[in-house]
């Protein structure tokens, strides 16, 4: 079983690795961009995708001026233009995400999205925020003897997708640094 799931894992980060890699780069300079002025970057996660706001924050090596989107009661802080968001969630068409989105869309704070893109919808997350990142993870990745799937690592592969951003951002601020 766990065979299965590290050869069902390792080719999915394979796979954002192979098609999502410009789309990373674009949202990492979107987001270095509050970092080279005096902005910050805000981080939502929809239900246990809040585990990459806490790695962003708490972990041992923190995104740099990383904030939480949300205040202590639930409700979108109130950014400026120097900001950026980045925001995590399961599918691009998740109503709570689309409707942050739109929110900071209409105070004009560039935004980067995470989530499974579902095709052929109206409206999702790829077409509200600025640029999109596709975490690729439409479905559980282990198939049981019954036909069902199980196996549904979304904080794993936000992970992946939040540490591939911020070792970018890294790079580039190391760059700016160096021309300073």
């Amino acid at each position: 079983m766990m065979k299965i799931f590290t050869t069902q894992l390792t080719g999915h980060f394979n796979r954002i690795l192979d098609q999502e890699e410009m789309n990373i780069e674009d949202s990492a300079r979107l987001l270095a961009q509050a970092l080279i002025g005096e902005g910050s970057i805000y981080i939502y996660g929809f239900n246990e995708l809040n585990g990459v706001v806490l790695e962003a924050l708490s972990s041992s090596e923190p995104l740099m001026r990383a904030m939480p989107l949300l205040d202590s009661d639930g409700q979108v802080k109130k950014l400026s233009s120097r900001d950026r968001a980045l925001l995590f969630t399961y599918r691009s068409t998740d109503e709570e995400a689309i409707s942050i989105a739109k929110g900071l869309s209409e105070q004009g704070i560039q935004t980067v999205s995470v989530s499974a893109l579902i095709k052929n919808t109206d409206e999702g997350l790829e077409t509200i925020t600025d640029l999109h990142v596709d975490s690729k993870l439409r479905q559980p990745l282990i198939p049981d003897d019954k036909g069902e799937r199980y196996g549904y690592p979304a904080l794993m592969t936000s992970l992946y997708v939040y540490y591939a951003i911020s070792f970018t951002i890294k790079e580039i601020m190391n760059e700016y640094e160096d021309e300073d």
